[in-house]
């Protein structure tokens, strides 16, 4: 079993949003959402659903910046 950093993704109400992502990134979150759906016993989710939890995975995880936000809040 692979350990992935992305948990079940929540169903949420989307927001729209429009971004252009090159192929290869597609291809690799297609991959992760159906590595995912196969981890989690269900089927794979849509690849673009993964950008949002992938990307709050990447900033609370970001140490330079949690420490940049703390130090822009106390100023």
């Amino acid at each position: 079993m692979a350990k992935l950093k992305l948990g079940p993704i929540a169903d949420d109400k989307p927001v729209k949003v429009t971004v252009e992502l090159p192929a290869s990134l597609h291809r690799d979150l297609a991959a992760y959402a159906e590595i995912l759906g196969r981890e989690g016993g269900h089927a794979p989710a849509d690849p673009v659903r993964l950008i949002v939890p992938m990307l709050e995975r990447f900033i609370a995880t970001d140490r330079g910046f949690a420490k940049a936000k703390r130090q822009s809040s106390s100023a």
